[in-house]
């Protein structure tokens, strides 16, 4: 069996559903430690956190990763236990196993061979994970990096191990991810007996107008790097159960995703601009995800290219698609970002698996990214 196969079982033997880590950051620490990373716990509430770092010079690279996973789902529908790892047909099956414990195993036999083979490499290299990465992500990598900016601890360049791949291992980098803005809509109205519809306001009458409104806006035309923004309406709730009374709120819960032709102030402006057309009451609370990134050129993104070449023998695609990713904390620091992982075809669904081809694959990639950048 190879070092990454036998490492990713381990991993997804251990049941972290977020925002447990359940033994994952030891494990890599006791790893990283022999090699002569230094491991620092940066933990907050439930969530835990781990800086393993070797060398005190720049450029410092860093693999960004996440040691949680989203709950299995109902058990009966896996062909096999989640949490136990099963080899069918060349693909090892788990809970995790893409998304993104395939990525972590693949970066650190990377690290342990490229160490053992340039133990005088140039720069630092690091080693961020966190457990709070599928869940609200606010106790994460948002507060490691406000730490490590606080001390000028500054990353040069960031591979997120994020399941980015397509049809083939590498075939696909993120170079950028849309922003993400969350909304929470409470349209008010008054209650009421639906025989007196005159008594009475329905807040989801009143609202159908200002929907139609919101989810037909044009909101940008998107960019050379991004599509358009788009609105997606994703709850909608009102009423108490009951088929006879008009409601006295409605609650509506959508998001935008957004490009780097729009910023926040100008979406909250632009969607009050549009309800207010409709002279209903309302309260909208606004949560924001994470700012779009975008990473151009630069020698991540050349070194990334040239090792999919080494190795693969194909050139990779630049895209900015996907949802939004730990990179989004990362970026602003005027760091260089870009994800390159499994596949993404089965990640967050039951049967998870990954190929253990592309494993080795995987690894052999980041190896040669090591090489090109520190060798």
């Amino acid at each position: 069996m190879s070092e990454t196969l036998e490492l990713l079982k381990d991993l997804i033997r251990r049941e972290s559903v977020t925002p447990k880590d359940a033994g994952c950051q030891d494990v890599l620490a006791e790893r990283l430690t022999k090699l002569g990373f230094k491991a620092e716990r940066l933990d907050f509430d439930d969530t835990q956190n781990i800086w393993l770092r070797r060398g005190n010079q720049f450029p410092l690279f860093t693999f960004l990763g996440h040691t949680d996973v989203v709950p299995p789902g109902p058990l009966d529908a896996w062909l096999s236990p989640p949490f136990e790892p099963t080899i069918r047909e060349g693909k090892l099956y788990g809970r995790g196993a893409a998304d993104m414990k395939g990525g972590i195993a693949s970066f650190m036999t990377a690290v342990e061979r490229f160490v053992a083979n340039h133990p005088n490499h140039r720069g630092s290299i690091a080693i961020m994970m966190t457990s709070d990465e599928e869940g609200i992500a606010t106790n994460g990598v948002v507060k490691v990096v406000n730490i490590l900016e606080q001390r000028q601890e500054k990353i040069d360049w960031c591979l997120v191990g994020e399941p980015s791949s397509d049809k083939k291992i590498g075939d696909v980098i993120r170079v950028g991810r849309r922003g993400s803005l969350c909304a929470k809509l409470t349209v008010i109205g008054i209650q009421g007996h639906v025989a007196y519809p005159e008594l009475a306001e329905n807040p989801i009458h009143t609202f159908a107008p200002a929907l139609k409104a919101l989810t037909e806006e044009v909101w940008d035309s998107g960019n050379a790097f991004f599509p358009p923004t788009s609105l997606q309406v994703s709850n909608i709730n009102a009423g108490t159960g009951a088929e006879n009374i008009i409601p006295g709120a409605a609650e509506v819960q959508f998001n935008l995703r957004f490009c780097t032709e729009l910023d926040v102030e100008t979406i909250k402006q632009r969607t009050c601009a549009i309800l207010d057309q409709y002279g209903f009451k309302y309260d909208l609370q606004w949560r924001l995800s994470g700012n779009p990134f975008l990473t151009e050129n630069g020698e991540l993104i050349e070194a990334t290219h040239a090792a999919i070449k080494t190795v693969t023998g194909f050139d990779t695609l630049d895209d900015t698609g996907g949802g939004t990713s730990d990179g989004r904390f990362i970026a602003p620091t005027g760091a260089q970002v870009i994800e390159l992982g499994p596949l993404n075809e089965s990640i967050h669904k039951i049967n998870e698996h990954v190929s253990l081809d592309d494993l080795e694959t995987l690894s052999d990639i980041y190896e040669q990214i090591l090489i090109n950048l520190l060798a």
